[in-house]
């Protein structure tokens, strides 16, 4: 073992059996860094996590991509396009697609004997991707177009409470065509739930054929195609990719430009965590900094008698930075403890709940990446060390004669 980590060990262990007037201090930096980590790890996985739920929510409501008519009017009552493109059904046709689906939709009324209220149809086919409305169904089923009865519909948890629904119950839509309504007639499959007030207040799922009868239109003509990513970073990628392959009268829409006002305010999240990280960094810096030179101030004696022996300053320097770095390593293993069981607690339990109707969710989401958790542990240990180098200077001006005689 080197000269200066052997010193170090043994002030570590002197530490640890006979009391010392530093102890206090010492713990108080460690449990300084303890907390700080603790809380970097959650605000990481509380941040990664609500815009993991969040992203999921609005692309299972309008996919990663659309594929429309550069002819469509800005509201909800489309252009119809042919579905006889050479992307569509194949989903191999770009390399991070899933699956490729069409959409058509129309706005109506929803009418019972005491309610009424509008909507927003959207008709899909035996294609669409149910996955996410599986996770949030509340009541019900899921209406399978083809297996089930063509006029079966899935409404959300507030329009069936708003017009006091339940499955199976019947329900009349009224449309408007060439400035006369069209009324259809449904049955409530099911009732999906999802928190997100700016699609739940409006979005009706039911056959796409009732869209298509509606406008006039044939079998092969929709509204536009949807398109499931596998990997949500691929996005810009793939939607360039997407826009490059389709005719010149259609265009291809991310999720984000859809919605630039929710992705907007994810984004403004980042920017708050990177300002609670650099300010616990700080903070565990400035703690370790003072323990540091409390460790210098109480072995004033050594340091003289070691420079008197020959020991240069940057050898001594060295066994104080061991020692901080022992109790910098300490703190982020009590950080990670207390962190990742608070994580993984919320996750499993689900303790900590939020206003739905802020947030669009219920509970503080959860997301542990073990690469965050990494990134942090390895910059908070930098970072710390690497801020004591300067205050260990003090090392440099002490005089041996001066420090031997210090009591």
């Amino acid at each position: 073992m080197k000269f200066e980590r052997f010193i170090a060990a043994k002030m570590i262990g002197e530490r640890k059996s006979a009391s010392s007037n530093t102890r206090p201090i010492i713990k108080i930096a460690i449990g300084g860094i303890a907390v700080g980590v603790a809380v970097m790890i959650l605000s990481f996985a509380i941040l990664t996590g609500f815009q993991s739920e969040i992203r999921q929510k609005v692309v299972g409501f309008g996919s990663h991509i659309q594929i429309s008519s550069f002819d469509n009017a800005q509201g909800v009552d489309i252009h119809p396009i042919s579905k006889n493109q050479d992307f569509y059904p194949a989903a191999d046709s770009f390399r991070q697609v899933e699956n490729i689906q069409v959409y058509a939709t129309k706005p109506g009324i929803l009418k019972t004997d005491d309610e009424i209220l509008g909507i927003v149809f959207k008709g899909v086919g035996e294609d669409f991707n149910w996955k996410f409305f599986e996770r949030n169904i509340e009541k019900g089923k899921i209406p399978r177009f083809g297996q089930n009865r063509k006029d079966s519909i899935l409404v959300s948890q507030h329009i069936a409470d708003k017009m006091k629904l339940d499955v199976g119950d019947k329900i009349y839509v009224y449309f408007i065509r060439n400035e006369k309504p069209r009324p259809r007639r449904f049955f409530v499959s099911g009732i999906y739930k999802t928190g997100m007030g700016k699609f739940d207040e409006l979005i009706l799922l039911g056959d796409i054929k009732h869209v298509q009868s509606i406008n006039g239109w044939d079998s092969t003509q929709v509204g536009g195609f949807e398109i499931n990513l596998k990997d949500y970073e691929s996005l810009q990628q793939t939607n360039d990719e997407v826009y490059n392959a389709i005719p010149y009268s259609l265009n291809a829409t991310n999720i984000q430009e859809k919605y630039p006002d929710i992705f907007g305010w994810l984004e403004l999240q980042d920017m708050n965590v990177v300002i609670i990280v650099i300010l616990i960094i700080l903070v565990s810096s400035i703690n370790m900094t003072s323990a540091l030179l409390i460790m210098i101030l109480e072995r004033t004696g050594m340091i003289g008698i070691l420079k008197a022996m020959g020991s240069r300053n940057w050898s001594i320097r060295k066994i104080f930075l061991y020692n901080a770095m022992y109790l910098i390593s300490v703190g982020v293993f009590w950080g990670n403890l207390i962190g990742i069981g608070i994580a993984l607690l919320q996750e499993k339990l689900r303790f900590i709940t939020l206003p739905e109707e802020t947030y669009y969710i219920s509970y503080v989401p959860i997301n542990l990446d073990i690469s965050h958790i990494l990134l942090l542990n390895f910059g908070t240990v930098a970072l710390c060390t690497i801020m004591l180098i300067i205050p260990s200077m003090v090392i440099t001006r002490i005089s041996p004669v001066r420090a031997i005689k210090f009591d």
